[in-house]
């Protein structure tokens, strides 16, 4: 039975969606081809008709990622729901940099691709809301305020002490919306 343009489209939607959440919650090595596509509902040997491979998939569904990010994130805003245990606790929804980042320095080029352009990307929304007196400014908030981010998330998920990761993502919250730590807007 030949299936719908419309339908391959949505098919193909939610293939990514559950690739992305099993990817974030299990790591890319953990999951297999056969696992997203039941996480999809569909059967695994349509799977060859969507993608080239499973390098393919990890590399297509960092991309869809990054692009369900809206168009401008206000810093301090985005910190106190970034930094926050429903978000540590959360890791098949989270942030793909904290759940994924270090595995795909091992991936593809490809993937090493979508990763990077992705960084980009949420760098240049996050430093249009972030504080500073010129362009460099935000965006030096923005990598600092990021990286500081990533970095408390993957440390709190790490802890088995769960009032040192709360500590870990409140304290960061702090540094970040800190006034004296860069210049107003």
């Amino acid at each position: 039975m030949k299936v719908s343009r419309e339908q391959v489209a949505a098919n193909r939607q939610k293939i990514l969606e559950s690739a992305a959440r099993l990817f974030k919650a299990r790591g890319f090595d953990a999951v297999t081809v056969a696992d997203v596509m039941q996480a999809a509902g569909l059967t695994h040997g349509g799977f060859y008709g969507y993608f080239k491979s499973k390098d393919d998939l990890i590399a297509h569904t960092l991309a869809q990622i990054f692009a369900a990010d809206p168009a401008e994130l206000d810093l301090a805003r985005y910190a106190e729901s970034y930094l926050s245990m429903r978000h540590c606790q959360n890791v098949a929804d989270g942030c793909p940099v904290a759940a994924l980042g270090c595995e795909t320095s091992r991936q593809t080029a490809e993937a090493r691709a979508a990763m990077t352009t992705g960084l980009r990307q949420h760098l240049e929304r996050l430093s249009a809301g972030a504080r500073g007196r010129t362009t460099a400014d935000k965006r030096r908030a923005a990598i600092g305020s990021w990286a500081a981010m990533v970095g408390a998330m993957i440390m709190a998920r790490y802890s088995d002490d769960p009032k040192l990761s709360e500590e870990l993502l409140a304290q960061t919250r702090a540094w970040i919306v800190d006034p004296k730590r860069t210049p107003p807007h």
